[in-house]
């Protein structure tokens, strides 16, 4: 319920909802599977998980591989790709 409340998704959708605590050493991943939720633990020993330099983000979508590299310890915000362009119309 306050994962719910709090970011406005719906639970059972099919998202992984990943929390950091404070420190940014552990993070935790939490969905639904079929018949239950799953919860997923990773704590880092000696470094920490790198985050948005914009601390009043409450939510922040990102991808399965971008996940993955944050998992994997690559800051996600200062090494960005090149925008993906969508054209509507060829001239």
């Amino acid at each position: 319920m306050l994962v719910e409340l709090d970011i406005k998704v719906a639970v059972f959708d099919l998202v992984l909802f990943v929390f950091l605590n404070k420190p940014r050493n552990r993070v935790k991943i939490l969905y639904w599977e079929r018949n239950g939720y799953c919860l997923w633990l990773k704590r880092l020993e000696s470094e920490r998980f790198k985050t948005s330099p914009d601390v009043t983000d409450k939510a922040i979508v990102l991808t399965v591989q971008e996940l993955n590299w944050m998992l994997d310890g690559f800051d996600l915000w200062r090494n960005r790709p090149h925008q993906v362009l969508t054209p509507r119309f060829v001239a």
